[in-house]
């Protein structure tokens, strides 16, 4: 099999739409001309929205509505102005700005000075744990997608003839995708396969969740991985694809997974730093 490259087409692949989705479908709303939101009422819907009567606090009152509106805002949504809420709440300005302030440290809101206040990103929490991005978005309630940038059968670089455990010469499919949750660029997979293990891998639909092809076609299920993380700066290239600037901070990982002690796959991803997480759960070892 000569080496071969293929450059999939697709409605997505273009620039992003402004709301940042790939194909621009959903309606955008920019910063600067947001619809306008009406904060809800705290408590009723009576001409006090603040309960005064000392059962709750009015900072807890207003934390509580803000939130509420915040879940019912699209992210990038602007906020009523710090004014608007005072006269919308009967509150100081100070329960108001501090308020904003828990907001905003806990990643709620955005406030960006001369511009206002926004609802921010939602981030994707993941645990470090053997799952599919499919299966990782769907876990926390996203919806999953994938736009194929590149395909190719051709000799892998050194570190993945090494990781790959591959004889000289020796080619590989190579495979390059854009993941979206929720219609947003979330990362890109670069990864190398073993053409032995997954023949004509190519030919298959690569949108789908890799591990489950690998698993129901191939009866490779990938059971371990090791996997490395580290911070970078987007360089050009994957910040056009991800929608975001030159220089911003990604999350890149380096992964090595396994069927039954074989090395099946090594790939590496680039995930926006501002829409995605990691955490883990760490003991004490036995000394």
């Amino acid at each position: 099999m000569g080496p071969r490259a293929r450059f999939e087409g697709h409605p997505g692949a273009g620039p992003l739409g402004q709301d940042g989705r790939l194909g621009g479908q959903a309606e955008a709303i920019p910063q600067g001309a947001q619809r306008e939101v009406t904060a809800p009422a705290a408590g009723g819907g009576g001409k006090d929205r603040i309960d005064v009567s000392g059962r709750v606090t009015k900072q807890a009152q207003l934390r509580s509505a803000l939130t509420t509106l915040c879940a019912n805002l699209r992210p990038g949504e602007m906020l009523p102005s710090e004014r608007q809420l005072c006269d919308d709440y009967r509150v100081s300005r100070m329960t108001v700005r501090e308020v904003l302030g828990q907001l905003e440290s806990e990643g709620v809101i955005t406030r960006i000075p001369g511009k206002g206040t926004f609802v921010a990103e939602r981030v994707a929490r993941s645990r470090l744990h053997m799952a599919s991005f499919s299966d990782d978005m769907r876990r926390l309630g996203r919806t999953p997608g994938t736009v194929v940038l590149h395909t190719d059968f051709a000799v892998p670089p050194p570190a993945t003839v090494t990781a790959l455990g591959l004889g000289a010469n020796v080619q590989a499919f190579h495979l390059v995708r854009l993941r979206l949750a929720d219609g947003l660029p979330m990362s890109i997979d670069d990864g190398w396969y073993r053409a032995d293990l997954l023949p004509d891998l190519l030919d298959q639909e690569l949108t789908q969740s890799l591990y489950a092809l690998f698993a129901r076609a191939y009866d490779c299920p990938i059971d371990r991985a090791e996997q490395s993380v580290r911070a970078v700066a987007a360089d050009e290239r994957h910040a056009g694809w991800l929608g975001t600037e030159t220089g911003s901070p990604l999350l890149a990982f380096d992964r090595i997974s396994y069927s039954r002690d074989r090395a099946v796959e090594h790939a590496q991803s680039w995930y926006r730093a501002d829409r995605y997480q990691v955490y883990m759960t760490v003991s004490a070892e036995d000394s």
